[in-house]
């Protein structure tokens, strides 16, 4: 149960390193992340010149918006990584969150960017107009795109599911979207060069295919973290488990009110816990610490736990109290 439950809530670090740890990591990753789209945005934004590639110079500003989403996503980690304090009793976890918000927003500009300077050329070429044919060296410049920009995808979603992080997650796939971008990119130049000035016109087609995509996930990233800035509970399958945890340790009754939500990578939970009504006040705190240490043991030492000791009602008498409640 426990291993299961550890595999679907974020986890507060997978791979045994502490927070400090988790922190490095994430830099480290987004790091590499900002040397790789320093080296680009240089790279496209020669190649658009020298090639004469309106398509180049564009998917270079795009290399250069990852840039403003690696910093924050690396300013985001620092302030959700700073201990509990006097006015933040919870910690700083939803900066987090707030920084994958900010890659969603992100991305969702360069979508549209993207969109309307395609559907813009398009409708230009529908209109009578030629686009200027490119040349080679924009067409290497978006395939060595698509290559390094796959690459640091997969190792930055690979350090995210590690670390349970949705604002590294978002940023992976903000490094996705430069890679689909310059495959429009790439398209769009080859067939310009190999099949005439004519069909150039392949760049804007796919460049608005490819648009939709960016749209998709920037809908996902954004509707995911405004859901958790709103407190939303973590899925009814993970509550399930959660609840069958508390109700399979010893000396629990039964147990009722579960709320849980996400606080950056870490897992708040409250719930009422019922006890044999026999049981002293150190016996039954005891029960609701047992409780405590393996829902840690499950969901990750960073997290938030608010147990509520009761004394044990059959479901008639609880019916009952809640109907007098009311």
């Amino acid at each position: 149960m426990r291993s299961v439950i550890r595999d679907e809530i974020v986890e507060n670090d997978l791979s045994g390193t502490g927070n400090n740890g988790r922190l490095s990591r994430a830099v480290r990753v987004t790091k590499l992340a900002v040397l790789v789209n320093v080296s680009l945005t240089i790279f496209k934004f020669a190649a658009g010149v020298l090639g004469g590639s309106a398509a180049m110079l564009a998917d270079a500003v795009h290399s250069l918006s990852d840039l403003l989403t690696d910093f924050a996503v690396i300013l985001g980690f620092r302030a959700a990584e700073k201990p509990e304090d006097s006015t933040h009793n919870y910690g700083h976890g939803k900066i987090e969150t707030l920084a994958a918000v900010f890659v969603g927003l992100v991305l969702f500009a360069v979508g549209f960017e993207i969109f309307l300077s395609g559907l813009q050329k398009v409708l230009a070429v529908a209109g009578g107009a030629e686009l200027p044919v490119p040349g080679w060296i924009a067409f290497v410049a978006a395939v060595i795109s698509i290559i390094s920009k796959e690459g640091m995808y997969r190792y930055t979603i690979k350090c995210a599911r590690d670390l349970g992080s949705d604002a590294l997650a978002a940023n992976a796939w903000h490094q996705r979207s430069d890679a689909f971008s310059s495959v429009g990119t790439a398209l769009g130049i080859g067939g310009a060069i190999l099949l005439g000035g004519s069909w150039a016109v392949l760049d804007p087609l796919a460049a608005v295919v490819l648009s939709f995509f960016i749209f998709k996930v920037a809908g996902e990233i954004f509707y995911k973290s405004i859901n958790e800035l709103l407190e939303a509970s973590l899925d009814p399958g993970t509550c399930c488990k959660i609840e069958g945890l508390i109700m399979s340790t010893e000396g629990v009754l039964d147990c009722h009110k579960l709320k849980t939500r996400k606080i950056g990578n870490a897992v708040a939970a409250d719930v009422h816990i019922e006890v044999d009504c026999k049981l002293d006040i150190v016996d039954a705190h005891e029960i609701s610490m047992r409780v405590e240490k393996r829902l840690r043991e499950a969901c990750g030492n960073k997290g938030h736990f608010s147990i509520h000791v009761e004394p044990f009602q059959d479901s008639v008498h609880r019916v009952a109290h809640q109907g007098a409640d009311q």
